[in-house]
């Protein structure tokens, strides 16, 4: 089995900084910002940044054909890649998708997924500009590359938190998660997407992202693809700090017929919110809602290198990250 997935990343980060190809990894070169962050940053043109992220979708990992339709899939698959450029706060512009499909697989399948994608680009001024095919032995593999701009030096990075700073989230966290939770629970059971939208058919925060890049409120920022817990130690890691989180003050989604609030565990840990987390300065003020978005103030960034939780009766302990991670053993 490989390493669990941040060590195998880091592995990798280490090998590509020491070959001779990585020496082009430092601001003097094309690429200014390789891997750790949600997208990376090249500097090609000038007064631009150019934004790439890629991301897999893949059956029986991030769907199942029994739980979701294939619009469902072509939404999220592309979903994913449009969060991690809001999370620079930059403006996306093309994407590049390769399809490995199963022989049997029905064609009406493919066209619906298709159909879903493309729909989401238009919606954001996106074109899909190419890619790959081929056929897969079992099950259905999309990657979907995108690529976005921000103006040079603007990119927001996961690597800016100071001691100090507040933590803010968008929107509600764990709806996703519930969903998952749901359709495991009761696997016979059809899960209406109407009662877990933000499973079924996230809504990337492109306008979002880009407002707190303009008005410079976010010094770092991250979605919330792999769940807030993991997400903040992304975050933290990458700028060399710790945090202090309030579990009073984590906003927890509403989900189900009729709607009830998730548990606490759902909206520190699940993932698939694609909400962005956030860091701002001291000083800087900050709007209770941005694009018509809430925004919740969470914690503070500390300069002890710890993630520690307050919990519901006001005591601190120190909490590990349990979201999404491949290869966890």
């Amino acid at each position: 089995m490989p390493l669990p997935e941040k060590a195998l990343i880091a592995q990798i980060r280490r090998m590509a900084k020491s070959s001779t190809r990585g020496r082009a990894l430092g601001s003097k070169g094309p690429i200014f910002t390789g891997i750790g962050d949600d997208c990376a940053v090249l500097r090609l043109l000038p007064g631009q940044e150019t934004l790439v992220t890629t991301d897999f979708t893949l059956e029986g990992i991030h769907f199942r054909r029994d739980w979701h339709a294939p619009e469902s899939v072509g939404h999220r698959c592309l979903a994913r890649g449009l969060s991690d450029i809001a999370a620079m706060g930059g403006e996306p512009v093309a994407a590049f998708l390769s399809l490995a499909l199963p022989r049997d697989l029905p064609q009406s399948w493919v066209g619906r997924f298709a159909r879903s994608l493309i729909s989401l680009a238009e919606k954001f001024g996106v074109t899909l500009a190419g890619g790959d095919t081929a056929e897969s032995p079992n099950g259905i593999l999309a990657d979907i590359i995108v690529v976005g701009t921000a103006p040079k030096g603007k990119s927001v990075l996961r690597s800016g938190a100071r001691p100090g700073d507040r933590i803010f989230v968008s929107g509600e966290l764990g709806g996703s998660a519930a969903a998952v939770l749901q359709m495991r629970i009761k696997p016979k059971k059809k899960v209406k997407p109407r009662d877990y939208p933000r499973h079924f058919f996230p809504e990337p925060r492109i306008e979002l992202g880009r407002i707190l890049r303009e008005k410079g409120i976010a010094s770092a920022m991250i979605d919330t693809s792999d769940g807030l817990s993991t997400d903040l130690a992304h975050l933290c890691e990458e700028s060399g700090v710790g945090a202090e989180l309030d579990a009073a003050l984590i906003p927890r989604a509403r989900v189900g017929k009729p709607a009830r609030e998730v548990d606490l565990d759902l909206a520190l840990h699940g993932g698939e919110d694609y909400e962005l987390l956030f860091t701002a300065r001291p000083g800087k003020r900050i709007p209770s809602q941005i694009a018509g978005l809430a925004l919740a103030h969470i914690g503070h960034i500390t300069r002890p290198r710890l993630i520690l939780l307050r919990n519901l009766k006001g005591i601190a302990y120190e909490f590990e990250p349990r979201g999404w991670e491949h290869f966890r053993r």
